[in-house]
Order: C-alpha cells, then sequence, then structure tokens
C-alpha cells in the first residue's frame, strides 16, 4: 500500500505589532512565498505565540502599549527554547542609542518604518542565509503595478478600520483617557508613511509626545486629532474616487 506523502511543514514567522496596516503589509509581503505567517499585537501574546509555533524568525515592534517589544526581547532570550530565534526589531526611532538598545537586549536587525522591501529581503537572507527567499518556494519579483496594487490594497486596509479609531480617539479626548489614546495615536504613527502619508505619523508622533506631559493640553490634543481626521477624511475620498 503507498503511504499519502508527508505534508512539507511549513516555514513559520511570527510578527508582533500593534499597528494592523504594519502586520497586514508584511503578511502580503511574504504572502507570495510558502511560508506560514503568525501575528499579534503585543509582547505577552508574542512570547505566547513564539512558545506555541516555534518561529524560524521574528519581526518585533519595540514600541508597543502594555508588554513592549524590549521586554519581549529580553524573555525571549532567556527561553531555552526560543533563545536562539533570531529577532528583526520595527522601530519608528533608529537613533544610534536605540539601535544599540535593541541589540544589547538581543535584536540580530533594527529596521526602521515605513518598512523598505529591499531592506526585509537583505535582513532576511542574511540571517536565513544568502538568497534565501530568492529560492523560497512561489517567490516573485515585484514589478511597479504589483507595488502600487498592495499600496492600494493597505490604503483600503486603512480606510476600512480607520472608523474603530476615530472613534476610539473621541471617547479617549471625552474621557480624558490618554493611555488609550496613546496606543491609538502610536499605531498610526507607524501606518502613516507605511501608506504613503508621512504627515499622518507626524501629527500622531505630536499627539504621542503631548500626551507625555505633566498637564496636558486637551484642547491642542483635540485639534491635531481633528487634523488627523481630516487627512484620514482626504485618503478616504481618494480610496473611493479609485473605486469609480
Amino acid at each position: 500500500m503507498n503511504k499519502e506523502p508527508k505534508e512539507i511543514e511549513k516555514i513559520k514567522i511570527l510578527i508582533v505589532d500593534d499597528s494592523d496596516i504594519i502586520r497586514h503589509s508584511l503578511k502580503l509581503f511574504f504572502a507570495d512565498y510558502s511560508f506560514e505567517v503568525i501575528t499579534c499585537l503585543d509582547g505577552l501574546e508574542g512570547i505566547q505565540k513564539a512558545i506555541e509555533h516555534k518561529p524560524c524568525l521574528i519581526f518585533l515592534d519595540l514600541m508597543m502599549p502594555n508588554f513592549d517589544g524590549m521586554k519581549m526581547l529580553q524573555v525571549l532570550r532567556v527561553l531555552e527554547d526560543l533563545k536562539n530565534v533570531p529577532v528583526i526589531v520595527i522601530s519608528a526611532n533608529t537613533d544610534k542609542k536605540n539601535v544599540l538598545a535593541a541589540i544589547e537586549a538581543g535584536a540580530n536587525r533594527v529596521i526602521s518604518k515605513p518598512l523598505q522591501r529591499e531592506l526585509i529581503i537583505k535582513y532576511v537572507n542574511e540571517i536565513l542565509g544568502a538568497d534565501f527567499l530568492s529560492r523560497a518556494k512561489h517567490s516573485k519579483v515585484f514589478n511597479d503595478s504589483d507595488k502600487n496594487e498592495i499600496n492600494n490594497q493597505l490604503i483600503k486596509f486603512f480606510v476600512q478600520s480607520f472608523e474603530i479609531k476615530r472613534l476610539g480617539i473621541l471617547q479617549s479626548i471625552e474621557s480624558k483617557n490618554k493611555d488609550l489614546l496613546k496606543a491609538i495615536v502610536h499605531e498610526i504613527a507607524g501606518t502613516g508613511a507605511t501608506i504613503g502619508y508621512p504627515r499622518l505619523s507626524e501629527l500622531s508622533n505630536d499627539i504621542f509626545m503631548r500626551l507625555g506631559a505633566v498637564d496636558i493640553d486637551w484642547n491642542t490634543i483635540r485639534l491635531r486629532c481633528e487634523q488627523l481626521f481630516s487627512i484620514a477624511n482626504e485618503i478616504e475620498s481618494l480610496d473611493s474616487a479609485k473605486g469609480i
């Protein structure tokens, strides 16, 4: 009797980032390779997913609410089964001090936002072996049309998910819940440049910094958030026009 061929286990990559756009963009990128992509929103869940799935590579955002990327790195490096799993840190702030801190905590590479496809390929190949991605099944060379289509998909994803963020921002301002608002604008900050709207990131970072003040100026926060809404409305209008 012939035995059924054993299914080849897919290479697993774990993405830990509170930005839905970053998670979505990396999933789109790796969709053309024979990888299994697992995603989660914070460092604590990331550790649980890493223990469960034993990924061969982790993409990890440093700045996350609750259990951040630096804490997750420190935990990973003391767990016997995970201490050797390579980690590519994603950070909006890649000055020398931050990069050195991430490397000292156990990161193998640090990549800045917005994510650049060429740099992702370079780092993955450096960590997993020369030309690893080009040898992976179903690999694909992206042309300009492909890149535009991916960007359009990311913009559409942003538009579809922004209404929930808008409500969260309004509720945060109404209740003066700075922690919730910081979490929301931090996520948007990681999104703006990725979809080609750096002003979104600039405004979100400005709001995030103002929320760290001893005496928070909620009137200015409200004005900055209204500017965020205006840009989001513009993005939605342009996206709707493309669909006509």
